[in-house]
């Protein structure tokens, strides 16, 4: 069962998304929270496995709190809110967000995200993909993501095979492709990510292909 928080200022987006959730039969909804501030406390008090955030709260915004909860590793954070703005979509995953989905994203697609993102998988919504992808490719020094100026700059402690999972995070694949391209469990998968993501000093896989374009690795 995944475990979800939901973070939203508004009651009545709360109840939707925890009605819809419901219907999924391997999701529950385990708290609620109307600012940021209260997200942050709730995570840490419940440990879900994944945080819905909406950006715009009162008092701790959404990018701050998704900050925290990442920083202190209490859940994986799948913001989810009904402006594009480039501030929210970039303050949102360099702050280390898993995901990124606008209120517009169809029932079953928001499902399909909460469950990638428990996987261990990143998710952006298909509206702003185009501009995330152009500021993984742009002139370096776009992003504030860490940088470095080619492959040898990379950790030392890198395995050859972290190296790998690197260039295949800088290729934007998900644990399962990773597993099959490397023939390895998806658990496999998912432990060498975590370790990569540690020794590169990154918060979420979308940094780590900021990194991995950066260094020319991919």
């Amino acid at each position: 069962m995944i475990r979800v928080l939901l973070a939203d200022d508004h009651a009545a987006i709360r109840a939707g998304l925890r009605m819809l959730l419901a219907t999924a039969g391997d999701i529950e909804v385990v708290g609620e929270a109307a600012d940021g501030a209260t997200a942050v406390a709730n995570a840490r008090a419940l440990r879900p496995d994944v945080v819905l955030m909406d950006v715009r709260m009162p008092g701790t915004d959404g990018v701050t709190a998704t900050r925290q909860i990442v920083e202190e590793g209490l859940a994986d954070v799948l913001v989810l809110t009904t402006f594009d703005l480039d501030d929210y979509i970039f303050g949102a995953l360099r702050a280390g967000a898993a995901g990124f989905l606008l209120k517009t994203a169809e029932s079953a697609a928001l499902i399909d995200a909460v469950r990638h993102v428990a996987a261990g998988d990143g998710v952006v919504a298909p509206e702003v993909t185009r501009r995330v992808l152009a500021e993984l490719t742009g002139p370096a020094g776009s992003s504030s993501a860490p940088q470095a100026e080619d492959p040898a700059s990379l950790p030392a402690d890198l395995t050859p095979r972290e190296r790998d999972v690197l260039r295949a995070l800088g290729q934007g694949l998900s644990n399962a492709d990773i597993a099959g391209r490397l023939v390895i469990s998806e658990a496999t998968a998912k432990t060498h990510v975590s370790r990569v993501l540690a020794k590169l000093g990154v918060t979420s896989r979308v940094q780590a292909a900021i990194v991995a374009r950066e260094t020319g690795i991919v």
